[in-house]
């Protein structure tokens, strides 16, 4: 995301609660829109409410603007964009929050101010509001209950707007990625399996061992396993061996050997 590729404006229209427009802030920081205007709030600003809301969003819900009308609030954005779950009697283009969030960065690297309006938590925006967006944003929710939190909505464009503007990089990777075991390794597991099992007198009747060594083998090949996981449970033979692996036990009494049940 360049420098001239600046986030949109998120302008919330006559919010009635302060939590929502907290809850909104500490959205818009988790995907890095610093920018928050409100229309008219209905309980004023500041509020304490926002703020306890907000979960230490502070550098947003300081630099907020509060305007008195829509068109103050979106007199510098060269494109605006409104949000409703509605159809309306308005010819406008109606885009989802993904390709929303695509014109919205080609607009910002054109050096185009967006700003996207969320409207009101009863009524949503009203007509005359949405007659001054270029284009319609809506989600694709179940008809069924179509009603969204304004800070939910929020959310969603501010995600897509980060997913896009950062080509969906996410902040890090694999965690603890062993590269994926060789043929050698797999092939010493699995004599390593057979030897233990043979010890064991699993392979009976005798001639069905060749039988029984392929299935086992395919099984372990069959797993994609890493190079850890071939340690691990070569590991698990060991132990099961009686043979001592890594971490060492710690010296101390002696365990009492398992009871023999076999009656004899």
């Amino acid at each position: 995301m360049t420098d001239a590729a600046a986030p949109p404006a998120i302008i919330l229209v006559e919010t009635q609660l302060g939590e929502n427009i907290g809850a909104a802030a500490r959205a818009m920081a988790n995907f890095g829109l610093p920018d928050l205007r409100l229309v008219a709030p209905r309980d004023g600003w500041p509020s304490e409410s926002a703020r306890r809301s907000a979960s230490r969003a502070d550098h947003v819900l300081d630099a907020v603007r509060v305007y008195p009308t829509v068109e103050a609030a979106i007199a510098d954005c060269a494109v605006v964009l409104a949000t409703t779950r509605r159809p309306r009697d308005i010819v406008k283009p109606v885009v989802g929050p993904a390709e929303a969030a695509t014109q919205a960065l080609a607009d910002a690297a054109a050096g185009l101010r967006t700003g996207i309006l969320f409207g009101r938590e009863r009524i949503g925006l009203v007509n005359d509001e949405i007659a001054l967006a270029d284009r319609i944003v809506t989600l694709p929710v179940d008809s069924r209950f179509a009603s969204l939190n304004i800070a939910q909505a929020v959310l969603i464009l501010a995600y897509e707007w980060r997913r896009v503007a950062t080509g969906a990089a996410l902040p890090f990777g694999d965690l603890g990625v062993s590269p994926p075991a060789t043929k050698a390794q797999l092939l010493g597991l699995a004599e390593h399996l057979e030897a233990a099992l043979d010890t064991a007198e699993y392979f009976r009747p005798e001639a069905m061992r060749p039988t029984m060594v392929r299935n086992l083998r395919g099984i372990l090949h069959k797993m994609t396993l890493s190079e850890q996981e071939v340690k691990t449970l070569r590991g698990v033979v060991a132990a099961l061996e009686g043979r001592p692996s890594r971490p060492r036990r710690v010296p101390g009494p002696a365990r009492t050997p398992p009871k023999d049940r076999s009656g004899g």
